[in-house]
Parts: structure tokens; C-alpha cells; sequence
């Protein structure tokens, strides 16, 4: 179905690899585009619970937009595929099923904007993380400005953003960018592993724990516990609840 990507189920898991090694997995209009209906199929995939994204060749998660195209762009035409590429974004993160970057080395530009778009990320020793569009003259698209601090704070996502320079996965994992840093041979695994337990829970339960969080990252801590109240109501009385917690309550009978 794609050109620039592989998408595999197993497991209820499924797999997408950005598959443009010769030009380090950069993101294309294409590649963008093949990016936002693989995740609309996923979305809608009851036989998928989690999802995990990684890149090919084993230098590069994605190593950014890619600049060819950025080149050709004037105001109207960047402003319309800065929004272009966010919507993208957006979607990754408001899934309602997880998604977890297996980071395999590069991570920069528009590789780190969809990292940061994922619920979890999980990273390679070898694996470089940044924001360098100030060295070309521009600014991130895709969400780097605002998810960035949102993540590691203002101080720190400043100076990534304005030095332009790119740091280590243990950096990235002391300042709380990433979740865990392994081998490199134990990545996928890894982030296959942490797709698979998620997958194993209730799929409604889930969806309202990415829906809470990111709706009350923007509410002071009243109206983040109103949500939260709210989507806990809902889950109160479902299929799904109703069934797990019998099977809870039958499993200690015994």
C-alpha cells in the first residue's frame, strides 16, 4: 500500500518503518502523506491495540524534513506545509491507540517533532536528538516549539531550539525526552514488548488515559481532575469494565 513505508501487524501490535534509508528516512510531502493514512488505519483497526514507529537502515529514525523541499518554499507555501505536517502530527498523538518511537539513531528536525508526537519513546545508545532548523534560517514546523517544553521545560527546550544542537540519547533520557535507552538490539524488542502490554488492556480504559493526559496538560490541576472525573464517569458501566472487573473478582474467588 506505501511507498515509503512498511506497516506490519502482530501481536495486536502494529509496526510502521519509514522506509527511505538513502535519504535517512527524511520526511517528504510523501512520506507525510503515507504517514497520516497508515495512522488513520491503525486507528481504526480493532485488531490493532498499540503501535510502535521506527526507521530503516539502522542509521536514522527519521534525520528530518526533507530540505529539497524545504528549499523550493516561499511564506505561503511554508505556512501551508507547516500546518500540512502538523495535522499529521496531531493525529499520532491523538490516536487512541498508544504509539511508541523506537529511536534508532538519527532523530532530528521533523524525526524529533514525531517522536515527541508519540506517547512513549524509547531510544538506541547511538541515537542523536535535535532541533536545527535555526542553522538553516528557519524555525520547527511540526510541533517543536510546543512540545518540546511541554516535555522538558522552557529552559531546556530553548537552548536545543535556539543553539541548534543535537544531544545523545542519555542526555535526551536525563532531561526526560525519552523513556528508557538500551542496546541497540534490544530496541525493538523493547518497544515491541511495552506495545504488547499496553495492548493486553481494555482499548477503551487506554484511549481515555492518552485522552486525560493530553487534555489536562493544557488546564490548570481543577479543570485536568474535571476531565478526568468526567472520562472515569464514562468508563464506569462499559462492556469492557464490566467484564474485566468480574473476571478480576472470579479470578480471587478461586
Amino acid at each position: 500500500m506505501y511507498d515509503n513505508l512498511i506497516l506490519e501487524v502482530r501481536d495486536r501490535v502494529a509496526v510502521l518503518t519509514v522506509n527511505r534509508p538513502r535519504t535517512l528516512n527524511a520526511l517528504d510531502r510523501q512520506t507525510l502523506t503515507e504517514l497520516e493514512q497508515a495512522f488513520d488505519a491503525v486507528s481504526c483497526d480493532d485488531g490493532v491495540g498499540a503501535a510502535v514507529i521506527t526507521g530503516a537502515g539502522g542509521r536514522a529514525f527519521v534525520a528530518g524534513a526533507d530540505i529539497r523541499e524545504l528549499a523550493t518554499l516561499r511564506a505561503a507555501e511554508g505556512e501551508a506545509y507547516s500546518r500540512a505536517g502538523q495535522a499529521v502530527f496531531d493525529a499520532i498523538e491523538r490516536s487512541p491507540k498508544p504509539v511508541i518511537a523506537a529511536v534508532n539513531g538519527y532523530a532530528l528536525g521533523g524525526g524529533c517533532e514525531l517522536a515527541m508526537a508519540c506517547a512513549i519513546r524509547v531510544a538506541s545508545r547511538d541515537a542523536m536528538f535535535g532541533q536545527p532548523e535555526v542553522q538553516l534560517g528557519l524555525i520547527p514546523g511540526f510541533g517543536g516549539t510546543q512540545r518540546l517544553p511541554r516535555i522538558v521545560g522552557n529552559g531546556r527546550a530553548l537552548q536545543l531550539l535556539l543553539t541548534g544542537l543535537s544531544i545523545d540519547a542519555e542526555e535526551a533520557y536525563r532531561i526526560g525526552l525519552v523513556n528508557a535507552v538500551v542496546d541497540a538490539e534490544r530496541l525493538m524488542p523493547m518497544a515491541e514488548t511495552m506495545a504488547r502490554t499496553i495492548a493486553r488492556h481494555g482499548p477503551d480504559a487506554v484511549a481515555r488515559v492518552l485522552e486525560a493526559v493530553r487534555r489536562g496538560l493544557d488546564e490548570p490541576l481543577a479543570g485536568g481532575q474535571a476531565i478526568e472525573s468526567g472520562l472515569f464517569g464514562a468508563s464506569c458501566g462499559t462492556p469492557e469494565m464490566r467484564e474485566r472487573t468480574r473476571a478480576f473478582l472470579d479470578g480471587n474467588r478461586k
